[in-house]
Protein backbone atom coordinates (compact mmCIF):
# COMPACT_ATOMS: atom_id res chain seq x y z
CA UNK A 1 0.00 0.00 0.00
CA UNK A 2 1.22 3.65 -0.69
CA UNK A 3 1.56 5.79 1.96
CA UNK A 4 3.25 5.63 5.04
CA UNK A 5 3.44 2.76 6.79
CA UNK A 6 1.38 1.96 10.19
CA UNK A 7 4.00 3.17 12.89
CA UNK A 8 5.46 0.54 15.19
CA UNK A 9 3.70 0.51 18.82
CA UNK A 10 5.61 1.18 21.72
CA UNK A 11 5.89 0.12 25.01
CA UNK A 12 3.68 -2.46 26.31
CA UNK A 13 0.57 -2.99 28.43
CA UNK A 14 0.52 -1.59 31.71
CA UNK A 15 3.55 0.61 32.04
CA UNK A 16 4.54 4.04 31.43
CA UNK A 17 5.46 4.99 27.90
CA UNK A 18 8.62 6.85 27.45
CA UNK A 19 7.71 10.14 26.08
CA UNK A 20 10.01 10.53 22.84
CA UNK A 21 8.76 6.99 21.88
CA UNK A 22 5.16 8.64 22.71
CA UNK A 23 5.67 11.74 20.37
CA UNK A 24 7.23 9.32 17.98
CA UNK A 25 4.05 7.41 17.63
CA UNK A 26 1.45 9.78 17.42
CA UNK A 27 3.54 12.03 15.00
CA UNK A 28 3.56 8.72 12.42
CA UNK A 29 -0.37 7.59 13.68
CA UNK A 30 -1.65 11.17 12.69
CA UNK A 31 0.52 10.98 9.18
CA UNK A 32 -1.32 7.39 8.55
CA UNK A 33 -4.78 8.85 9.45
CA UNK A 34 -4.28 11.98 6.75
CA UNK A 35 -3.13 9.32 4.08
CA UNK A 36 -5.27 6.25 4.69
CA UNK A 37 -8.32 8.92 5.07
CA UNK A 38 -7.71 10.41 1.55
CA UNK A 39 -7.05 7.04 0.50
CA UNK A 40 -10.53 5.96 1.57
CA UNK A 41 -11.99 9.16 -0.59
CA UNK A 42 -10.03 8.08 -3.28
CA UNK A 43 -11.61 4.58 -3.41
CA UNK A 44 -15.03 5.64 -2.35
CA UNK A 45 -15.29 8.30 -5.37
CA UNK A 46 -14.36 5.03 -7.23
CA UNK A 47 -16.27 2.36 -6.16
CA UNK A 48 -19.57 5.19 -6.67
CA UNK A 49 -18.48 5.61 -10.30
CA UNK A 50 -18.44 1.76 -10.96
CA UNK A 51 -21.12 0.12 -12.79
CA UNK A 52 -21.41 -1.92 -9.64
CA UNK A 53 -21.25 0.59 -6.99
CA UNK A 54 -23.46 -1.49 -4.71
CA UNK A 55 -21.13 -4.19 -4.33
CA UNK A 56 -18.48 -1.85 -3.09
CA UNK A 57 -20.30 -0.05 -0.45
CA UNK A 58 -19.83 -2.57 2.71
CA UNK A 59 -16.26 -2.90 2.36
CA UNK A 60 -15.71 0.89 1.58
CA UNK A 61 -18.33 1.55 4.87
CA UNK A 62 -16.56 -0.97 6.98
CA UNK A 63 -13.07 0.24 6.60
CA UNK A 64 -13.98 4.13 6.82
CA UNK A 65 -15.76 2.45 10.33
CA UNK A 66 -12.63 1.28 11.74
CA UNK A 67 -10.98 4.54 10.35
CA UNK A 68 -13.21 6.54 12.62
CA UNK A 69 -12.95 4.04 15.53
CA UNK A 70 -8.86 4.49 15.13
CA UNK A 71 -9.36 8.19 14.65
CA UNK A 72 -11.46 8.61 18.25
CA UNK A 73 -8.83 6.80 20.11
CA UNK A 74 -6.00 8.97 18.28
CA UNK A 75 -7.78 11.82 19.61
CA UNK A 76 -7.86 10.09 23.29
CA UNK A 77 -4.24 9.82 23.45
CA UNK A 78 -3.53 13.50 22.02
CA UNK A 79 -5.60 14.41 24.77
CA UNK A 80 -4.03 12.84 27.77
CA UNK A 81 -0.55 13.86 25.97
CA UNK A 82 -1.25 17.21 26.41
CA UNK A 83 1.57 18.62 24.26
CA UNK A 84 3.68 16.59 25.95
CA UNK A 85 2.73 17.50 29.53
CA UNK A 86 1.53 13.75 30.29
CA UNK A 87 3.22 12.11 33.33
CA UNK A 88 4.07 8.69 34.21
CA UNK A 89 0.56 7.89 35.20
CA UNK A 90 -0.54 9.35 32.07
CA UNK A 91 1.48 7.65 29.94
CA UNK A 92 0.76 4.65 31.60
CA UNK A 93 -3.01 5.34 31.12
CA UNK A 94 -1.87 6.34 27.26
CA UNK A 95 -0.33 2.59 27.05
CA UNK A 96 -3.68 1.20 27.78
CA UNK A 97 -5.14 3.25 25.20
CA UNK A 98 -2.76 1.57 22.80
CA UNK A 99 -2.96 -1.67 23.67
CA UNK A 100 -5.57 -2.25 25.29
CA UNK A 101 -9.05 -3.37 23.64
CA UNK A 102 -10.70 -0.56 21.01
CA UNK A 103 -14.28 -0.41 20.19
CA UNK A 104 -13.65 -1.17 15.91
CA UNK A 105 -17.49 -0.05 15.93
CA UNK A 106 -18.00 -3.57 14.25
CA UNK A 107 -20.14 -5.22 17.48
CA UNK A 108 -18.49 -7.82 19.22
CA UNK A 109 -15.19 -7.40 17.31
CA UNK A 110 -12.96 -5.76 20.02
CA UNK A 111 -9.36 -4.98 18.79
CA UNK A 112 -6.40 -3.28 19.98
CA UNK A 113 -5.39 0.30 18.73
CA UNK A 114 -2.13 -1.90 16.59
CA UNK A 115 -4.80 -4.34 15.45
CA UNK A 116 -7.20 -1.87 14.03
CA UNK A 117 -4.81 0.03 12.32
CA UNK A 118 -3.66 -3.72 10.96
CA UNK A 119 -7.33 -4.43 10.06
CA UNK A 120 -7.79 -0.95 8.44
CA UNK A 121 -5.06 -1.20 5.67
CA UNK A 122 -6.15 -4.74 5.00
CA UNK A 123 -10.02 -3.36 4.31
CA UNK A 124 -8.17 -0.29 2.48
CA UNK A 125 -6.01 -3.03 0.66
CA UNK A 126 -9.27 -5.61 -0.37
CA UNK A 127 -11.04 -2.28 -1.77
CA UNK A 128 -8.38 -1.29 -3.78
CA UNK A 129 -7.75 -5.24 -4.66
CA UNK A 130 -11.51 -5.32 -5.97
CA UNK A 131 -11.92 -2.19 -7.68
CA UNK A 132 -8.75 -2.83 -9.65
CA UNK A 133 -10.21 -6.40 -10.70
CA UNK A 134 -13.35 -4.89 -11.93
CA UNK A 135 -14.46 -6.40 -15.18
CA UNK A 136 -15.05 -3.27 -17.06
CA UNK A 137 -11.33 -2.12 -15.78
CA UNK A 138 -9.22 -5.50 -16.22
CA UNK A 139 -8.68 -8.25 -18.72
CA UNK A 140 -9.15 -11.60 -17.77
CA UNK A 141 -5.49 -12.81 -17.76
CA UNK A 142 -4.71 -10.31 -15.27
CA UNK A 143 -7.51 -10.68 -12.94
CA UNK A 144 -5.89 -14.32 -13.02
CA UNK A 145 -2.76 -13.44 -12.09
CA UNK A 146 -3.88 -10.16 -9.15
CA UNK A 147 -5.62 -13.63 -7.85
CA UNK A 148 -2.82 -15.99 -7.79
CA UNK A 149 -1.08 -13.46 -6.20
CA UNK A 150 -3.37 -12.61 -3.61
CA UNK A 151 -3.33 -16.59 -2.82
CA UNK A 152 0.35 -16.90 -2.45
CA UNK A 153 0.18 -13.77 0.09
CA UNK A 154 -2.20 -16.14 1.71
CA UNK A 155 -0.30 -19.02 1.84
CA UNK A 156 2.55 -17.19 3.69
CA UNK A 157 0.33 -16.08 6.05
CA UNK A 158 -1.53 -19.04 7.06
CA UNK A 159 2.09 -20.28 7.81
CA UNK A 160 1.55 -23.54 10.06
CA UNK A 161 -1.87 -23.26 10.80
CA UNK A 162 -3.36 -26.21 9.49
CA UNK A 163 -7.51 -24.58 9.33
CA UNK A 164 -5.98 -21.61 7.38
CA UNK A 165 -3.52 -23.67 4.84
CA UNK A 166 -6.59 -25.68 4.45
CA UNK A 167 -9.23 -22.98 3.58
CA UNK A 168 -6.43 -21.59 1.01
CA UNK A 169 -6.15 -24.69 -0.36
CA UNK A 170 -9.48 -25.06 -1.61
CA UNK A 171 -9.61 -21.60 -2.91
CA UNK A 172 -5.97 -22.73 -4.84
CA UNK A 173 -8.28 -25.39 -6.04
CA UNK A 174 -11.11 -22.98 -7.14
CA UNK A 175 -8.88 -20.92 -8.92
CA UNK A 176 -7.00 -23.91 -10.61
CA UNK A 177 -10.79 -25.17 -11.91
CA UNK A 178 -11.05 -21.79 -13.18
CA UNK A 179 -7.98 -21.43 -15.12
CA UNK A 180 -8.71 -25.15 -16.74
CA UNK A 181 -12.58 -23.34 -17.71
CA UNK A 182 -11.50 -20.48 -19.47
CA UNK A 183 -8.68 -22.38 -20.98
CA UNK A 184 -12.03 -24.05 -22.85
CA UNK A 185 -13.41 -20.99 -23.67
CA UNK A 186 -15.87 -20.68 -20.31
CA UNK A 187 -17.45 -17.82 -19.63
CA UNK A 188 -15.48 -17.50 -15.84
CA UNK A 189 -16.60 -13.84 -15.45
CA UNK A 190 -19.32 -14.77 -12.46
CA UNK A 191 -17.43 -17.20 -10.77
CA UNK A 192 -13.93 -14.95 -10.93
CA UNK A 193 -15.77 -12.41 -9.24
CA UNK A 194 -16.64 -14.20 -6.46
CA UNK A 195 -13.46 -16.49 -5.94
CA UNK A 196 -11.83 -12.99 -5.98
CA UNK A 197 -13.82 -11.14 -3.46
CA UNK A 198 -13.64 -14.62 -1.37
CA UNK A 199 -9.96 -14.57 -1.77
CA UNK A 200 -9.60 -11.03 -0.31
CA UNK A 201 -11.78 -11.35 2.48
CA UNK A 202 -9.31 -14.85 3.17
CA UNK A 203 -6.33 -12.48 2.75
CA UNK A 204 -7.86 -9.74 5.00
CA UNK A 205 -8.77 -12.14 7.77
CA UNK A 206 -5.35 -13.68 7.83
CA UNK A 207 -3.79 -10.18 8.26
CA UNK A 208 -6.07 -9.70 10.98
CA UNK A 209 -4.99 -13.22 12.56
CA UNK A 210 -1.35 -12.99 12.10
CA UNK A 211 -1.44 -9.05 13.68
CA UNK A 212 -3.67 -10.40 16.59
CA UNK A 213 -0.71 -13.20 17.30
CA UNK A 214 2.06 -11.11 17.31
CA UNK A 215 0.15 -8.61 19.20
CA UNK A 216 -0.80 -11.70 21.77
CA UNK A 217 2.76 -13.27 21.93
CA UNK A 218 4.71 -9.68 22.18
CA UNK A 219 1.73 -9.10 25.36
CA UNK A 220 2.91 -12.79 26.86
CA UNK A 221 6.71 -12.05 26.85
CA UNK A 222 5.64 -8.24 28.44
CA UNK A 223 3.37 -10.25 31.32
CA UNK A 224 6.35 -12.47 31.92
CA UNK A 225 9.31 -10.29 32.03
CA UNK A 226 6.93 -7.86 34.31
CA UNK A 227 6.47 -11.24 36.74
CA UNK A 228 10.06 -11.81 36.30
CA UNK A 229 10.47 -8.45 38.03
CA UNK A 230 8.47 -8.18 40.69
CA UNK A 231 9.70 -11.99 41.51
CA UNK A 232 12.77 -10.57 41.39
CA UNK A 233 11.38 -7.55 43.51
CA UNK A 234 9.68 -9.67 46.23
CA UNK A 235 12.79 -11.15 48.36
CA UNK A 236 14.08 -7.38 48.88
CA UNK A 237 10.78 -6.24 49.91
CA UNK A 238 10.61 -9.15 52.75
CA UNK A 239 14.01 -8.30 53.70
CA UNK A 240 12.62 -4.91 54.26
CA UNK A 241 9.68 -5.76 56.00
CA UNK A 242 11.56 -7.92 58.52
CA UNK A 243 13.88 -5.06 59.04
CA UNK A 244 11.24 -2.62 59.47
CA UNK A 245 9.54 -5.21 62.15
CA UNK A 246 12.85 -5.76 64.34
CA UNK A 247 14.52 -2.11 64.63
CA UNK A 248 10.82 -0.13 64.99
CA UNK A 249 8.32 -0.11 67.31
CA UNK A 250 4.58 -0.77 66.25
CA UNK A 251 5.25 -1.10 62.52
CA UNK A 252 2.86 -1.13 59.79
CA UNK A 253 0.61 -3.87 59.49
CA UNK A 254 1.37 -4.79 55.41
CA UNK A 255 1.37 -8.01 53.50
CA UNK A 256 3.88 -8.52 50.97
CA UNK A 257 2.42 -9.74 47.99
CA UNK A 258 2.89 -13.48 46.85
CA UNK A 259 3.86 -13.17 43.44
CA UNK A 260 3.61 -17.05 42.86
CA UNK A 261 0.19 -17.31 43.53
CA UNK A 262 -0.91 -15.56 40.11
CA UNK A 263 0.15 -18.13 38.07
CA UNK A 264 1.70 -19.05 34.79
CA UNK A 265 0.96 -16.31 31.85
CA UNK A 266 -2.33 -17.41 30.00
CA UNK A 267 -2.73 -18.00 26.10
CA UNK A 268 -5.65 -16.28 25.43
CA UNK A 269 -6.31 -12.16 24.35
CA UNK A 270 -8.72 -11.64 27.65
CA UNK A 271 -7.63 -13.47 30.04
CA UNK A 272 -4.06 -12.11 29.15
CA UNK A 273 -5.24 -9.06 29.62
CA UNK A 274 -6.90 -9.50 32.90
CA UNK A 275 -3.61 -11.29 34.35
CA UNK A 276 -2.19 -7.84 33.60
CA UNK A 277 -4.33 -6.01 35.33
CA UNK A 278 -3.52 -8.04 38.64
CA UNK A 279 0.49 -7.63 37.56
CA UNK A 280 -0.34 -4.04 37.83
CA UNK A 281 -2.29 -4.32 40.61
CA UNK A 282 0.67 -6.27 42.22
CA UNK A 283 3.14 -3.71 41.83
CA UNK A 284 0.82 -1.06 43.42
CA UNK A 285 0.86 -2.88 46.17
CA UNK A 286 4.57 -3.21 46.19
CA UNK A 287 5.44 0.55 45.91
CA UNK A 288 2.98 0.59 48.52
CA UNK A 289 5.19 -1.75 50.54
CA UNK A 290 7.66 -0.41 50.53
CA UNK A 291 6.76 3.35 51.20
CA UNK A 292 4.93 1.85 54.50
CA UNK A 293 8.21 -0.13 55.26
CA UNK A 294 10.63 2.66 54.39
CA UNK A 295 9.35 5.72 55.98
CA UNK A 296 9.64 4.43 59.23
CA UNK A 297 13.62 3.67 59.29
CA UNK A 298 13.84 6.73 56.83
CA UNK A 299 12.66 8.29 59.75
CA UNK A 300 14.37 7.04 62.25
CA UNK A 301 17.85 8.00 60.52
CA UNK A 302 16.80 11.62 59.97
CA UNK A 303 15.99 11.91 64.12
CA UNK A 304 19.38 10.42 64.55
CA UNK A 305 20.69 12.97 62.34
CA UNK A 306 18.52 16.24 63.85
CA UNK A 307 19.84 15.26 67.32
CA UNK A 308 23.40 15.00 66.81
CA UNK A 309 22.87 18.24 64.81
CA UNK A 310 21.23 19.98 67.82
CA UNK A 311 23.89 18.54 69.90
CA UNK A 312 26.37 20.61 67.54
CA UNK A 313 24.46 23.37 67.77
CA UNK A 314 24.20 23.18 71.92
CA UNK A 315 27.79 22.93 72.22
CA UNK A 316 28.49 25.82 70.16
CA UNK A 317 26.07 28.33 71.87
CA UNK A 318 27.26 26.77 74.99
CA UNK A 319 23.96 25.35 75.85
CA UNK A 320 25.25 21.75 76.33
CA UNK A 321 26.87 22.90 80.03
CA UNK A 322 23.15 22.86 81.21
CA UNK A 323 22.18 19.81 83.00
CA UNK A 324 18.90 19.78 81.82
CA UNK A 325 20.02 19.99 78.24
CA UNK A 326 22.56 17.48 78.94
CA UNK A 327 19.27 15.37 80.57
CA UNK A 328 17.62 15.68 77.82
CA UNK A 329 20.45 14.60 74.80
CA UNK A 330 20.72 11.24 76.74
CA UNK A 331 17.23 10.74 76.87
CA UNK A 332 16.43 10.97 73.24
CA UNK A 333 20.04 9.35 72.48
CA UNK A 334 18.90 6.00 74.45
CA UNK A 335 14.92 6.08 72.58
CA UNK A 336 16.41 6.83 69.34
CA UNK A 337 19.11 4.11 69.57
CA UNK A 338 16.55 1.64 71.59
CA UNK A 339 15.61 -1.38 69.22
CA UNK A 340 13.10 -1.85 68.83
CA UNK A 341 12.46 2.15 68.25
CA UNK A 342 9.90 4.12 69.13
CA UNK A 343 9.29 6.57 66.43
CA UNK A 344 6.80 8.79 68.43
CA UNK A 345 8.51 9.13 71.33
CA UNK A 346 11.63 9.86 69.53
CA UNK A 347 10.29 12.37 67.55
CA UNK A 348 8.94 14.07 70.99
CA UNK A 349 12.40 14.05 72.57
CA UNK A 350 14.24 14.90 69.63
CA UNK A 351 11.79 18.12 69.15
CA UNK A 352 12.24 18.55 72.71
CA UNK A 353 15.92 18.28 72.38
CA UNK A 354 16.05 20.73 69.38
CA UNK A 355 13.93 23.53 71.61
CA UNK A 356 16.28 23.29 74.44
CA UNK A 357 19.37 24.05 72.44
CA UNK A 358 17.92 27.03 70.92
CA UNK A 359 20.29 29.94 71.52
CA UNK A 360 18.93 32.29 74.42
CA UNK A 361 18.29 36.31 74.02
CA UNK A 362 21.24 38.13 75.60
CA UNK A 363 20.05 40.82 77.98
CA UNK A 364 21.02 43.69 75.57
CA UNK A 365 18.06 42.34 73.28
CA UNK A 366 16.10 41.54 75.95
CA UNK A 367 16.46 45.83 76.66
CA UNK A 368 15.56 46.51 72.96
CA UNK A 369 12.18 44.24 73.15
Amino acid sequence: MSGPDAPEAPGRLGEPIPAPQLLRYLSGLEAWLAHRRAELDRLDQAAQASPASESYTDDVLLALTMWQAIRTRTDELVAVWDSGRADAVDREKMSQLVWGRLDSGLGAALVSLVEAVTLCDAMIAQVRARLSFDPDTADQASRLRGLRAGLVRAEDLAGVDGTARELVATLRTREQKLVAQAARGADISGPLAELEARAALAERDLIVQVSQRRTLEKGRADARATMAALELREPTLHQLADRCRREVAHPPRLAVPDVSRLGEVPDTRTELDAFVDRLAAVGRAFDAVADAYSAPLRERAELRYRLEGARAAADANGRSSSPTVRSGYDEARAVVAATPCDITLTRFLVEQYEYLTRDLPTVGQEGRR
